[in-house]
Formats: structure tokens, C-alpha cells, sequence
């Protein structure tokens, strides 16, 4: 359990470091004439990924959820995969990456790194999506798995429908 816990703990930090990048490129945006999109739900999305960090170690604890390596092992490769795609994301974006939707009228679409691959609109939900199943099941936490990609995925109709708009918006200016 330790080490899990420190997985986790690790994983909040990395989300600290991207709310760091997130607040630099916020200013860089809103220099720019950035638009910023879907407040609302904003909110709900970090209480859910906060729910995520908290909620798996606590199911694994109170519900002594054993470590199956069978299981574990593969999610943990899943987990820092989803970790390597999101900064790619993160890398490829530039300034223009931020865990808000705000976009700066007049740019183009980047197609560079994972957004190159024009099937793939959205792929710092991937990584979002995968990272939301397989860290919680690296320790068979399975409920939090579970509610978090339900949840998840209504929160990403939302997201991705306010994010489509906004670029959509964008290149009409």
C-alpha cells in the first residue's frame, strides 16, 4: 500500500505541475486575445480528478483491495503511458495547452506531435481516459475505476462539444 500511495501522491504532483504550466499559459493566452469557453463545468472536472486521487488509495485502504500483479502490473505500464502521451500533448501545444479551454482567435490548429493524426482529435483525453481507469486499478481500487470513467465520459461530451465550439468560433474571427 505504500507504494501506492506514493504512485498516487506522484500523480497529484505531476497535476500540480500542470496547473503551473496551465496558469503561464493562461497569461500567455489572455496576451494574446485568448477566449476562454466552458467555465461551467470547469469546476466538476477538477472535483473529479481531485475524487480520483483521493478516493483510490481510500478504497484500496478501507476496502483492503489486495495488489493482483497480474492486474497490477500492466496498468502501471498503462499509467505512465498516459502520463508520457499527456505531456506529449502538453509539449506539442505549447502555450496553447491549458487544462481550461481558452483559445486565441486567428490560430491555427496545431498538427504537430500526437495531433497530427487527424482521427485523433482529442488526444489529452486519452491519456485522461486511460490514466482514470488504470490508476486506480494498479490497486484493484475497481469502484473508483469505475465511477471515474463514468463520469469521465459525460463530463467529456461536455468538454469536447464546449472545446469543438470554441475552436470552431475561433477560426470564424
Amino acid at each position: 500500500m505504500t507504494w501506492y500511495l506514493l504512485l498516487v501522491l506522484l500523480v497529484g504532483l505531476e497535476r500540480v505541475a500542470e496547473l503551473v504550466v496551465a496558469r503561464r499559459n493562461a497569461a500567455w493566452s489572455m496576451a494574446r486575445g485568448g477566449v476562454v469557453s466552458g467555465q461551467g463545468h470547469y469546476p466538476w472536472m477538477v472535483a473529479l480528478h481531485t475524487g480520483l486521487l483521493v478516493c483510490a488509495p481510500l478504497e484500496v485502504a478501507l476496502a483492503d483491495r489486495p495488489f493482483l500483479p497480474a492486474l497490477g502490473w500492466p496498468m502501471l505500464a498503462l499509467v505512465v503511458a498516459a502520463q508520457g502521451l499527456r505531456w506529449w500533448c502538453i509539449a506539442s501545444l505549447g502555450p496553447r495547452w491549458n487544462t481550461q479551454v481558452i483559445v486565441v482567435p486567428g490560430l491555427p490548429l496545431v498538427t504537430r506531435g500526437p495531433y497530427r493524426f487527424g482521427w485523433l482529435r482529442h488526444p489529452n483525453y486519452v491519456a485522461v481516459a486511460v490514466e482514470g481507469l488504470a490508476l486506480p486499478l494498479v490497486h484493484t481500487a475497481w469502484v473508483t475505476a469505475l465511477a471515474f470513467t463514468v463520469l469521465n465520459a459525460v463530463l467529456m461530451v461536455v468538454r469536447i462539444r464546449c472545446e469543438n465550439a470554441a475552436l470552431a468560433s475561433a477560426s470564424e474571427r
